[in-house]
């Protein structure tokens, strides 16, 4: 495959919106988002690259897979720091080094914007993507995650 990784620009909104659709939506179950909800997302990331940013697979003009960088601080080591908050493939371009591509797009940012880390999690049940994460030097954090509603 001839895939492409990039930053996602104003042409790939449309595209984008599927993929993200298709993430909320068919991956993960949820209920579907309101359009004008997830297109004022897209848009804010493109307008705020310092709060986010994505990262876009393409192949011959098509979408394959997306990921997303949000960005907090890290008081310990003050700098910033990188949390890779979703990473998805298409079902037919899964296999096919697509992620792996993703996923190195955003080491590769945190690196050479000397971010402190980039962190991500995934579900406990997940054990392909915590294949996917073991075989990409991923290492399961020290740290406890905790969440509230």
């Amino acid at each position: 495959m001839d895939v492409n990784v990039r930053r996602a620009t104003e042409e790939d909104a449309t595209q984008l919106y599927g993929l993200m659709k298709q993430y909320i939506v068919d991956f993960y179950a949820k209920a579907e988002p309101e359009a004008q909800e997830v297109k004022a997302h897209i848009r804010y990331l493109l307008a705020n690259p310092a709060t986010g940013l994505q990262f876009v697979a393409e192949e011959n003009g098509r979408l394959l897979g997306f990921a997303t960088l949000y960005f907090s601080f890290s008081t310990l080591q003050l700098k910033r720091q990188a949390i890779m908050n979703d990473l998805f493939v298409t079902a037919e371009a899964r296999g096919k080094k697509v992620g792996e591509k993703l996923f190195q797009a955003c080491v590769s940012y945190t690196r050479v914007n000397d971010l402190a880390y980039m962190s991500w999690e995934t579900g406990r049940d997940n054990v392909r993507a915590q294949a996917f994460y073991d075989k990409m030097g991923g290492l399961i954090s020290d740290q406890v995650y905790y969440e509230i509603d």
